[in-house]
């Protein structure tokens, strides 16, 4: 398969999957990887991943469950052009289908309450939150300029079954505004776990399993910490990655 200029085929840690990145674009980043390795899915489930990029977690995801379909969905053409690329360099275009769609039109493409699983590694930086980049791709994929996190979340809630889950990766200052936005959308917070650069450090991410439809009770998940004191690595991350401390490259 031939690349664009700019492109290059990685492989993805802890699978024999390829992906095709641009790194004067956009490439996926640890919060994606950290995002794949929180949730869990079952062979016969459906999946859709809003704001898929280069399709970097509907990969992932099929490496560790093999469910039974992911959709990935994408606003920029070009992304969503390299995603499929990369499902067709794959092999993988009867499990993984990438389409190239606003998800606030969602009710355009799929029915109401139809699937098992969803995720989203959103924009973390609201309107007027941080510096806007000069690239347009940079900044739709970090600033909610195409959607919000309501759209995401609203989206999520159609899309789902009832009991369905909602895996998202987001900033943990944006926690509250989350919380109050799941529950309008009957979307129960079920699991969360804060991710910190180093321990005694305040955590940067955070990942969060909702239900839809679910009791309340949100239970909380050990800390993840990224990096020992010396700025190695941890076991945890190694294994979330899936691959031999000596060979990670991340």
């Amino acid at each position: 398969m031939e690349i664009e200029k700019d492109e290059r085929i990685d492989i993805i840690p802890g699978s024999n999957l390829k992906i095709i990145q641009n790194k004067k674009k956009f490439s996926y980043g640890m919060d994606a990887v950290l995002l794949a390795g929180f949730s869990y899915v079952k062979r016969k489930d459906k999946v859709v991943d809003l704001g898929t990029g280069t399709g970097i977690i509907p990969l992932l995801l099929y490496s560790r469950y093999r469910p039974s379909k992911i959709y990935g969905l994408e606003i920029q053409s070009e992304m969503a052009d390299m995603a499929n690329r990369t499902v067709h360099l794959n092999k993988l275009e009867d499990k993984i289908e990438i389409l190239n769609t606003d998800l606030k039109e969602i009710s355009k493409v799929f029915d109401k309450n139809k699937f098992d699983i969803v995720t989203s590694n959103p924009p973390y930086m609201n309107i007027g939150g941080g510096v806007i980049n000069k690239e347009n791709n940079f900044a739709i994929s970090r600033h909610e300029i195409a959607c919000t996190l309501e759209d995401i979340i609203k989206t999520s809630s159609f899309l789902l079954k009832n009991k369905g889950d909602f895996f998202l990766v987001h900033r943990p200052y944006r926690m509250v505004d989350i919380i109050c936005l799941l529950r309008k959308y009957n979307l129960e917070p079920k699991e969360i776990q804060f991710v910190h650069p180093k321990v005694g450090e305040k955590p940067n991410l955070l990942l969060l399993r909702s239900s839809k439809g679910g009791k309340p009770e949100l239970k909380f998940k050990k800390p993840l910490y990224v990096y020992n004191e010396d700025c190695s690595y941890t076991d945890e991350i190694y294994k979330i990655y899936g691959i031999d401390k000596e060979n990670i490259n991340v």
